[in-house]
């Protein structure tokens, strides 16, 4: 027990002169790991050969992980801010690589639900915890740019994918046998590789002290624009109406995000006929760097012209690039290829924003918890963005059309899509001043954390 009191939130509280700078890689490492589930794609074929089953079984151990993301993010978020990040991602690397080892020994003997166990319900919420573990405690080390810290940490989870990808390539092909047989022995690989990662960022990462604050930083007096002053625990900001517009906020930005990413690689085969699988596959890794490059790059730009209107450019120039698909998708690929780029960056700059846009509304109080609750929108958005654009394109395939005209109903439903997003964002109003914590009663956030637990019960 002496031993995991390492573990503890009071351990972690940097010493004076402690670098601000060294927890973004700390938050990098753990991200890029989770990033992996984006690679899943990489076992999809392997994993049909080696269960003898067709596409749909294998997508839902992806659509199982992304479900459990979303609802260990909400369910664990107050956890993570009482415990400090140390804790949290000891344990998301516990939860996401024992996921894959479970995974492993799945396919090793033949059963697809110890998969399903593994990858998706276990090692899902190793992704949840892994991905809000970092969130408020860069926003407590970077207050006064709290888009640029977490757009360079939640940019690894959009990257990832970059990494694991040709990783997890070059290891289904160096184990002997079919890419079918090596499943296994990768998935243990990965997983190993994993835990020393996520857990060497475990390790570094820190806490602030109670006053800490940036050299030369005055944090407000007052509040302004859509910034308050004021603190609004986890559970009071599920009762604004804030929280539930910037749910669909995000719900409508990622379902539109995924819809595209979901269909990257036959989309661009069935708008120019000339595009091989090669290409297409190069079609999806330029996408996957739009993902990341928004992330950081459309997250830091939110610390200047401000998160409200970040997600207007988001939204509204986001269903305009969908209607360019549409319209002149087809005139030429690199026409496609930005277009689709753009979409990709605002889906991925979208989930960078997001915490930076909840510290603004409710403070840096709870926002981790808050930030947790709020990505149950991801999880519906991973059933629906699929699903949408699968049946559509389903319905349009058995009336008789093809090619780029599969699409053309899909994305306008895309575009609707966007417009109540963009409808709801614009909705946003600073929260009212009943919900704030008191003056007298604001600590820092496990206190709180208790206090809340205490009323509860």
């Amino acid at each position: 027990m002496a031993a995991l009191s390492f573990l503890d939130r009071e351990r972690t509280v940097a010493p004076p002169g402690y670098s601000r700078w060294l927890i973004p890689p700390a938050a990098l490492a753990v991200h890029l790991s989770i990033g992996q589930v984006y690679a899943f794609s990489v076992f999809k074929t392997p994993l049909q050969d080696h269960f003898g089953t067709s596409g749909t079984p294998i997508a839902v151990i992806f659509s199982i992980a992304i479900v459990m993301l979303g609802l260990s993010a909400a369910f664990g978020g107050t956890w993570v801010e009482r415990n400090g990040p140390r804790k949290t991602m000891v344990a998301a690397a516990l939860f996401f690589c024992g996921g894959l080892f479970i995974g492993a020994a799945g396919v090793a003997a033949d059963q697809l639900w110890l998969v399903y166990l593994g990858y998706g319900v276990i090692g899902g919420i190793g992704l949840g915890l892994g991905y809000i573990s970092p969130v408020s405690t860069l926003i407590k080390w970077f207050p006064d740019r709290p888009g640029l810290a977490t757009g360079l940490a939640i940019m690894g989870f959009g990257g990832g994918a970059l990494i694991a990808s040709p990783l997890t390539n070059r290891l289904l092909n160096t184990y002997a046998g079919a890419p079918e047989d090596a499943v296994a022995p990768t998935m243990l690989t990965l997983g190993t590789i994993y835990l020393v990662l996520m857990l060497l960022g475990a390790w570094v990462v820190r806490v602030p002290a109670k006053d800490w604050r940036p050299a030369g930083w005055t944090p407000p007096q007052q509040s302004s624009g859509m910034r308050s002053v004021g603190d609004v625990t986890a559970k009071n900001a599920i009762r604004t109406p804030q929280f539930w517009l910037l749910w669909v906020v995000l719900f409508t930005n990622v379902t539109a995000g995924i819809g595209i990413l979901e269909q990257a690689a036959p989309m661009v085969q069935d708008f120019f006929s000339q595009i091989d699988a090669a290409a297409a596959a190069g079609f999806v890794g330029v996408l996957s760097l739009c993902n990341m490059a928004g992330r950081f790059v459309w997250s830091s730009t939110s610390d200047v012209i401000g998160r409200k209107r970040i997600y207007m450019v988001y939204l509204g120039i986001g269903l305009l690039a969908y209607l360019g698909v549409v319209l002149l998708g087809t005139s030429s690929v690199a026409v496609f290829v930005v277009l689709t780029g753009v979409i990709l960056s605002f889906y991925g700059g979208g989930f960078a924003t997001i915490p930076a846009y909840l510290k603004d509304l409710f403070g840096g109080l709870q926002v981790g918890a808050i930030h947790g609750r709020l990505l149950t929108a991801w999880s519906a958005a991973g059933v629906a963005g699929p699903l949408i654009i699968n049946s559509l394109v389903d319905a349009r395939r058995s009336s008789g059309a093809e090619g780029a005209s599969l699409y053309q109903l899909p994305l306008l439903v895309m575009v609707g899509v966007l417009v109540v997003g963009f409808i709801a964002n614009a909705l946003v109003r600073p929260v009212d001043p009943k919900f704030h914590e008191p003056r007298d009663r604001r600590g820092d956030d496990s206190a709180a954390t208790a206090r809340e637990e205490a009323r509860s019960r």
